[in-house]
């Protein structure tokens, strides 16, 4: 037990310190390995005590466990530039830092048959570039450095989950996020004097990590409509952050960067007594959150006065659109021992074609994934997954991306991706 309660404490602790880049927008898609292994879905078919970070009423099903789990995960992200007045043409590899672990944690224990509480431990989602030889357009033809950002959100999310009776449950999740953010190689933004791009130079670029804290609330129902046929449906209010002082001059709103609202509704079908069919459709709304949806130097109606300044309420931003996604999974039974799973998800990518500029930052184009994994049952009943992903290369040309004021031409960005993860599970 010893050893168990140590393994606890180092896997919460990493989770700290991890970064990633996800693949749904910056969002993951999925929660806990099982779930990764049938394309993410879990809204109406939950499978382990990280249920809480998807649909809170599926942790009342789970029973008494404990999940670790840990995922490998390798981005590979690029841009080009072209037409560009500036000199700067010529192909960028930003995937200088390419591998990151990303480790999970989930606890439930029933209080009594029809109600339970865990907590729910991952990361849910970042952004990370690294430009070793960074780009003039963004630190100086004269002073060329290091560029890129890095941002990682860690959520625990407590959660209370109970039967209205045997068909249906209902759950609500405190969202506890944690984020931590460092931008490089901005110099070209930190400018003081006539033409600046910043309200507040000095809190731009180069200034280590700084730390956001906020929560949010996550509600959810599960329902068993038929004999093989379960539902569910889930809402994330806006998760509500601190803002990061030391990049005040960077995000709009100076400094804050908030996780934005999310709803999803999903299905799970029991087809044969082996097999599982399930899907989810997600919705993000990006948009909401200024530091991400506002326009960015091409089309942002501010660009070049006070009111488009970085940092500023309307400053530059990346120009996300809000984003559907699809996921669709498989579970198969194939002995006592052995389950197999697929899936398959698509989200619509969400940078405008005018937006690629900013956005070789956080070239997240990735549209498809598909997944695989597996879970076999020891003889002590305890459980090991495995999944896999592979996000498939999306490129995104630009149109107009570059303004004339930065010297004209086109920003084209790609990324494909693919990550392994593995989990233990005991029952308590």
């Amino acid at each position: 037990m010893h050893f168990k309660k140590q393994l606890l404490v180092t896997a919460i602790s990493s989770l700290f310190v991890s970064s990633a880049w996800a693949t749904d927008g910056y969002f993951s898609h999925g929660v806990g390995q099982k779930a990764k292994g049938m394309g993410g879905v879990g809204v109406a078919y939950s499978q382990d005590a990280l249920a809480g970070g998807v649909n809170p009423a599926g942790m009342v099903h789970q029973g008494n466990r404990v999940d670790i789990g840990i995922e490998w995960f390798r981005p590979i992200r690029s841009s080009d530039v072209s037409g560009s007045g500036a000199g700067v043409d010529g192909h960028y590899d930003g995937s200088d830092t390419k591998n990151f672990l990303i480790p999970e944690f989930g606890y439930n224990r029933m209080l009594n048959e029809n109600s339970s509480f865990g907590v729910s431990v991952f990361g849910n989602g970042g952004m990370n570039t690294d430009y070793k030889n960074g780009f003039a357009l963004f630190n100086g033809a004269a002073f060329p450095s290091r560029t890129g950002v890095d941002l990682a959100q860690l959520f625990i999310v407590p959660t209370y989950a109970f039967k209205l009776n045997e068909n249906h449950s209902l759950g609500i999740g405190l969202n506890l996020a944690a984020q931590a953010f460092e931008a490089q190689g901005l110099q070209n933004f930190a400018q003081v004097g006539p033409g600046q791009f910043s309200s507040d130079p000095g809190n731009v670029t180069n200034n280590g990590h700084d730390f956001s804290y906020g929560a949010g609330l996550r509600i959810g129902w599960q329902g068993k409509v038929a004999d093989s046929v379960t539902l569910g449906a889930t809402y994330q209010t806006r998760t509500y952050m601190t803002e990061f002082d030391d990049y005040a001059g960077l995000f709009a709103e100076q400094g804050d960067f908030d996780i934005p609202e999310n709803f999803a509704i999903g299905i799970a079908v029991q087809a044969t007594p082996k097999l599982v069919i399930a899907a989810d459709v997600v919705r993000i709304n990006y948009s909401e959150v200024n530091a991400i949806g506002n326009g960015g130097p091409s089309t942002n109606p501010g660009f070049g006065t006070a009111a488009g300044l970085l940092g500023a309420d309307g400053g530059l931003g990346f120009g996300w659109e809000d984003q559907t996604v699809y996921k669709l999974g498989v579970a198969y039974q194939y002995s006592k021992q052995l389950t197999l799973r697929a899936g398959y998800n698509h989200a619509d990518q969400p940078i405008p074609a005018a937006e690629t500029l900013f956005n070789m930052l956080a070239p997240a184009t990735v549209e498809d994934h598909l997944t695989l994994g597996a879970t076999w049952t020891l003889d002590n009943g305890s459980e090991l997954t495995f999944s896999y992903m592979h996000a498939f290369e999306k490129k995104v040309k630009g149109s107009g991306s570059i303004p004339a004021a930065f010297g004209g031409g086109e920003a084209d960005l790609k990324m494909y991706q693919d990550s392994i993860g593995v989990a233990y599970n005991w029952k308590m």
